[in-house]
């Protein structure tokens, strides 16, 4: 499997290189450091979606993912990762489409080992607007805070699941964008800053590869060493 680390991109470029790796459809995994402010939009959401409307007010870049969900807010150092598998890999299975605990592994396995207990819940359902607080699939959850989450686009040969750690946190710009309460946000949503990470992203980004790697390549010796000791959402 290529292990890619793609350094600062922004966010238009970081979905580009995902979609390039997918028509590829060579085995990968790949992390990159978010590099802007911007608004990234589901496939399903039109481009005047009123979350696009107010990001554009602030100034920010507007996105389109071939993936599903809604909009994301993404931020200067956040973690964006992805992994590109043939669609007739046993690790993607039948499931695929609950695949969340088993192609994020990595990603819990990365987190415990910064001391923080997280795994992969239920969507909250909070918001019809905003993807990580949302009414489907899951969440990357350390107790009742969101870190992050993970989308996909599923195409006659291979699959692409990418997701995406929250490393800083706006959560005034973020309520604002799709219109939340801010003490909603506030109590639902973290960083890995708020929650002791001081680490830099750079540093952070190449760790999170050597996880997600190892937990595709050897998926039984992941599922043996990631955690299982924390709080759903509630």
């Amino acid at each position: 499997m290529d292990r890619r680390l793609a350094g600062r991109v922004s966010a238009a470029v970081d979905v580009g290189q995902d979609e390039a790796l997918l028509r590829h459809g060579r085995p990968t995994v790949r992390v990159g450091i978010l590099a802007d402010r911007s608004l990234s939009l589901g496939v399903g959401q039109p481009d005047e979606a009123a979350a696009a409307r107010r990001a554009t007010a602030h100034g920010l870049a507007v996105v389109r993912r071939s993936t599903g969900g809604t909009g994301v807010l993404h931020l200067p150092g956040d973690l964006a990762w992805s992994v590109v598998l043939d669609r007739t890999d046993p690790r993607v299975g039948r499931d695929f489409v609950r695949a969340y605990g088993r192609l994020g592994a990595g990603a819990v396995r990365f987190l415990a080992e910064r001391g923080v207990a997280a795994g992969w819940v239920p969507a909250p359902g909070l918001s019809d607007e905003a993807c990580l607080l949302g009414r489907r699939g899951e969440v990357l959850s350390a107790g009742p805070r969101i870190l992050g989450g993970a989308a996909q686009h599923l195409t006659a040969a291979s699959i692409l699941h990418h997701g995406v750690i929250a490393v800083e946190g706006e959560p005034d710009l973020e309520a604002e964008l799709f219109d939340v309460p801010t003490a909603l946000l506030r109590a639902r949503r973290a960083g890995l800053r708020e929650l002791g990470v001081t680490l830099s992203s750079e540093w952070l980004a190449a760790r999170l590869l050597e996880d997600l790697a190892r937990s595709l390549e050897d998926p039984g010796a992941a599922a043996a060493r990631t955690p299982r000791t924390y709080s759903p959402l509630t």
